[in-house]
């Protein structure tokens, strides 16, 4: 288990309410400790790694600890960035006339579905592909589960529209060069300039440059799923509690990744009741509690299963997560 912190990057998951952001955070306290330059970085709309930290954090990585950085991924500043990039371009080719219509378009875009999952996919494949990162190690703190489910299978729902995107342009370029030659009166120059015999619609300035900016975003995407696929330098730990849901939660969840040969490294069980807890109620409480362990080692008997003691206090500011990351290096990792 202790090899978990020396890939290059590590998927911190699971359900909502089951403590993985503070595992994330330790994890990175963990690793800084160990001398690694670490970067730990929440995609989960809802951010509570600041919290976690007792610290302001935002889009920019800030130095919290010797060697370790953090950052909130905000998905709404990406919609923007990516838009922005996108009507410029198309400012480029439209007609002015048209302008308004495009910047209505554009506005509309920011609140249509998926919008805000491929922005945040764009900037978490560039994260997983630039070799010249200054970390050792970039822990992922995740949204929740299926969250994070739909976001790793869109490099191929995007390869898709890519493709669909790029035959329809290509077949739009050479039915306006045909009406073009059919239209009683019409000019050639309004047809393509590259309408001459021999000449190929791909030469059109405007379809190049989005053929260009499509194949590239199809590129990266590629890239970072070979990169989340190779189980050297990628990994998946799922976060879950001693509790019938979470377990059921996560067992989809490591069979969804397996299946797309996502290595998973590790399940890990948090909050489990201290050997000292007493009392009747405890009692009680552990022994329900022991029925779920099991069938937790019964379930993920194929993955390292580390325990970590529920905490007599919240996890919040950096004394706390230093206790946490030692219960973690006692638990093995």
């Amino acid at each position: 288990m202790k090899d978990l912190l020396n890939r290059r990057r590590l998927w911190v998951g699971g359900k909502g309410g089951v403590g993985k952001t503070s595992i994330a955070a330790a994890l990175a306290v963990l690793a800084a400790r160990r001398g690694k330059r670490v970067l730990v970085a929440s995609t989960d709309p809802a951010h509570s790694l600041g919290d976690v930290f007792a610290s302001e954090l935002d889009d920019t990585p800030r130095r919290l600890l010797p060697g370790l950085d953090a950052m909130e991924i905000d998905p709404e500043r990406e919609v923007e960035a990516h838009l922005s990039r996108v009507t410029a371009q198309m400012r480029r080719y439209a007609a002015p006339a048209m302008m308004d219509e495009l910047e209505r378009q554009m506005r509309l875009s920011r609140q249509s579905p998926g919008t805000q999952e491929a922005a945040l996919l764009e900037r978490l494949s560039r994260l997983m592909v630039d070799d010249d990162l200054p970390y050792d190690l970039v822990l992922f703190d995740t949204a929740p589960t299926g969250h994070t489910l739909r976001l790793l299978s869109l490099p191929e729902a995007m390869a898709a529209w890519t493709d669909g995107l790029l035959a329809h342009s290509r077949k739009s370029e050479r039915l306006g060069k045909v009406l073009a030659h059919l239209t009683p009166g019409s000019r050639r120059d309004l047809a393509s300039p590259f309408e001459e015999e021999g000449g190929d619609a791909n030469h059109d300035p405007r379809t190049r440059d989005i053929a260009e900016t499509l194949l590239a975003r199809r590129r990266l995407f590629h890239q970072a799923r070979r990169r989340i696929q190779d189980p050297e330098h990628n990994g998946f730990l799922f976060v879950l509690t001693p509790e019938r849901l979470p377990i059921l939660e996560t067992a989809r969840a490591v069979s969804s990744l397996e299946d797309a040969a996502i290595p998973v490294a590790a399940t890990l069980v948090n909050r489990v009741l201290p050997e000292e807890a007493d009392g009747a109620f405890l009692a009680s409480r552990r022994a329900q509690e022991q029925s779920y362990l099991s069938r937790i080692d019964e379930t993920f008997a194929h993955l390292p299963r580390p325990r970590v003691p529920w905490l007599p206090t919240d996890i919040q500011g950096v004394d706390a997560l230093e206790r946490l990351a030692s219960c973690l290096e006692q638990a093995g990792l």
